[in-house]
């Protein structure tokens, strides 16, 4: 009788850990990964901060997995990695020309070429 007993615990416990297992699975969120690479080209940089700045102001949006200068001269190439369904290129370009210059923070000088 003993031994029924700690058969059906030993199988009741096994069986709620099991369940509990499988219910994790089931409830994890799986996204997909549509991520988008563009290539912009900024007029207006002077100095190699300008090309940090800009990176670090677009890779701040949300849905921007990385910004990285791939061209350096007065007008500079920077790839973008990023999510379209979390953010517009629209909204990328509007970051880089609100980013403020690197001589004088209040200026707007770089310009997205297109």
């Amino acid at each position: 009788m003993n031994f029924i007993k700690l058969f059906m615990v030993a199988f009741i416990t096994s069986t709620a850990s099991l369940s509990n297992a499988f219910s994790q699975t089931t409830n994890v969120t799986q996204t997909t990964d549509s991520t988008k690479t563009t290539r912009i080209k900024v007029k207006g940089i002077n100095c190699s901060m300008d090309l940090k700045t800009i990176s670090a102001n677009v890779e701040k949006l949300k849905g921007v997995n990385s910004c990285k200068t791939i061209k350096q001269g007065v007008t500079a190439t920077f790839e973008v990695k990023f999510n379209p369904a979390m953010v517009s290129e629209k909204e990328i370009y509007a970051a880089i020309e609100n980013t403020g210059g690197c001589e004088n923070p209040d200026e707007r000088p770089y310009k997205v070429k297109q």
